[in-house]
């Protein structure tokens, strides 16, 4: 099974797409980029344009995604960090990809073994977990991958 993790934001969205069997190898991984100058529809439709097209050409079984989690010191960040999880969202429904989601929390649990581990934790993890050798120039790509890996156990522990 193939299973593409997406880190969305409106400046970087991250992704990762892993195939699973007896156990998780890493395919491809990624970053689409906007232009922070550009309108905020400009950008968007970049997102969709990017992850569409990319998501057609890979072909991932199942899509993963952290949940939204809000901080009411950054609405902003929030209301953003939405917008491009709603395109995602939107490719899937039109791909027909099933979409599974995910709390940080329970990603960073399932990576690295407690709910409150770093960025840098979960690098490191995923980094050993895929036989990586040198991590990762953007966190968003190993937050993908991270949501990805969480998908894949969560699959082996309902089999």
């Amino acid at each position: 099974m193939k299973i593409l993790g997406i880190d969305p934001g409106l400046r970087i969205c991250g992704y990762g797409l892993v195939e699973t069997n007896n156990k998780i190898s890493l395919i491809e991984a990624g970053v689409v980029k906007t232009d922070k100058k550009d309108k905020t529809e400009k950008r968007l439709e970049a997102i969709y344009q990017s992850m569409s097209e990319l998501i057609k050409r890979i072909k991932p079984d199942a899509i993963a995604l952290e949940k939204l989690y809000s901080h009411y010191r950054h609405p902003t960040t929030s209301y953003a960090l939405g917008q491009a999880r709603g395109v995602i969202c939107l490719i899937c429904s039109q791909l027909n990809i099933a979409l599974y989601e995910y709390s940080s929390t329970h990603i960073k649990k399932a990576v690295v073994g407690r709910g409150r581990a770093t960025k840098e934790q979960i690098q490191r993890m995923v980094s050993q977990m895929l036989g990586i050798k040198n991590n990762p120039k953007y966190f968003d790509i190993t937050d993908a991958l991270a949501a990805a890996i969480t998908h894949a156990h969560t699959l082996k522990r309902q089999r």
